[in-house]
């Protein structure tokens, strides 16, 4: 049994589009209030491991995965676990912000509507606390009703991190928040992830090695599908175990 530090546990996993093997024999422990930083070359299938956290890849035709994903203990890839539910558990924040072409408060509302709520002071409220703890509040509040589509890209992502946090997830995934960013922006947007994992777990990839050392607990390094390395980031950047990380790390190749 999973103690009350693991968020998710993965067990063995492999990874198929196809016939093509993805991943192959990925185990990790991912814990409560932590940053996880998934690094390593492009292509070495940090995203597709991303993905597999909310079954994000469920929607990928031939696609399949063995092993065991364990959230709290229950492996969400059994048949019985609802995807909605799960994934408003666990949300996702893209590599581009994605707002939706609607007003700024119909981006935060979008998923508490969803998911049954109506009340108009209800959904005031959530708005109000996801687009602040998005350390967005303070930029949009006397424009909610104009549209997603006119504030700036670093806006539009925090947006679409208030957009997760407006279902109350457990989990916050994030798959190269940053790299769409100006630094003004990606600094914001670090300094947010900083403050939202004494709620959430947290787990980003990232391409900017700098950006794990900075803001991560924990970093996992892939490369051709497998995982190589995991440990404190700390011991990751400055004593890794393992050769191919340290070549990683120091730019021999990647």
């Amino acid at each position: 049994m999973t103690n009350k530090q693991t968020k998710l546990m993965i067990e063995d996993v492999d990874f198929y589009y196809g016939d093509f093997q993805a991943l192959k024999d990925v185990s990790l422990e991912i814990l409560v209030n932590k940053v996880t930083a998934l690094i390593g070359p492009s292509g070495c299938g940090k995203s597709t491991f991303l993905r597999i956290l909310n079954r994000m890849n469920d929607l990928i035709e031939g696609t399949k995965v063995d092993g065991k994903v364990l959230l709290d203990g229950q492996d969400i890839y059994d048949k019985k676990v609802d995807v909605v539910d799960l994934r408003k558990k666990v949300g996702m924040v893209f590599q581009d912000p994605n707002p939706f072409p609607k007003s700024i408060y119909d981006n935060v509302a979008y998923g508490p509507k969803a998911h049954g709520i109506k009340d108009k002071e209800e959904l005031d409220r959530i708005v109000e606390d996801s687009l602040r703890k998005a350390a967005l509040w303070d930029e949009v509040e006397d424009r909610l009703d104009q549209s997603a589509m006119g504030i700036s890209g670093g806006q539009q992502q925090r947006l679409c991190i208030a957009r997760a946090l407006a279902v109350n997830p457990d989990v916050l995934l994030m798959d190269e928040p940053t790299s769409a960013l100006d630094p003004i922006a990606t600094a914001k947007i670090e300094d947010l992830i900083d403050n939202l994992k004494e709620d959430y777990t947290i787990v980003i990839v990232t391409h900017s090695m700098q950006q794990a050392a900075r803001i991560s607990d924990y970093t996992s390094f892939f490369l051709m599908g497998e995982m190589i390395e995991y440990g404190p980031t700390e011991k990751i950047f400055e004593k890794p175990e393992n050769n191919k990380t340290e070549d990683y790390i120091t730019g021999r190749f990647g």
